[in-house]
């Protein structure tokens, strides 16, 4: 099985690359935005910046340089937005200025200027870390998906975190189950596309 290892700067690009080809519910988002960047400038910059203790990649044991996936997150979210809106979106505003953009492209404008909405709801509070994981499809169905949590939920154990959450498409049937068969469970439907799930970091 490929080896999981913390995250290196030097992977910045290639998890910036697999967020693209898996940004569509887990298929490949490339050609669904004016600019694809949008999708890793909100989903994996600001954690591997913000939080790089928390970045882990799975690595191709024949070219270890070479990511197959990443799990990422915070263990805070709270304090999360907080940073992401003082030391991030300057980092990446002028690139998408607010209001640009059409269709997907400016859905993701608006939501790469409202980090707040990882707030809405009390699930920041009931679940005070949340986390995202993607893997190429070569990746999938190994067991590596499942020794990466394990890693991510070892880290937020040791940091005192008692629970997480992530968020997904609802049409990821595919995701939805693997996350079942991890523990996690549904603890809430903020908008019918989307599903809050969370577990305790406990084994």
């Amino acid at each position: 099985m490929p080896t999981i290892r913390p995250y290196r700067p030097s992977d910045r690009e290639a998890l910036y690359d697999i967020c693209v080809l898996t940004g569509d519910a887990g298929a490949d988002a490339t050609g669904q935005y004016a600019d694809p960047r949008i999708l890793p400038d909100i989903f994996t910059g600001p954690y591997v910046d913000l939080e790089p203790e928390l970045a882990f990649v799975l690595a191709d044991d024949a070219e270890p340089e070479r990511p197959l996936g990443y799990i990422i997150g915070t263990a805070d979210t709270r304090r999360f937005v907080a940073e992401y809106r003082r030391a991030w979106l300057p980092t990446v505003a002028a690139r998408y200025p607010e209001g640009s953009g059409e269709g997907l492209q400016a859905e993701r404008v608006w939501q790469l200027h409202h980090p707040e909405l990882l707030l809405e709801g009390d699930v920041a509070d009931r679940y005070p870390a949340h986390l995202h994981i993607d893997l190429l499809p070569q990746a999938q169905g190994k067991g590596a998906g499942r020794a990466m949590m394990n890693t991510f939920l070892g880290a937020l154990r040791a940091a005192g975190v008692p629970r997480v959450s992530l968020g997904m498409a609802a049409r990821n049937t595919g995701a939805r189950a693997f996350y079942d068969r991890l523990g996690f469970h549904l603890v809430a439907r903020p908008v019918p596309a989307l599903i809050i799930l969370g577990r305790s970091t406990e084994p």
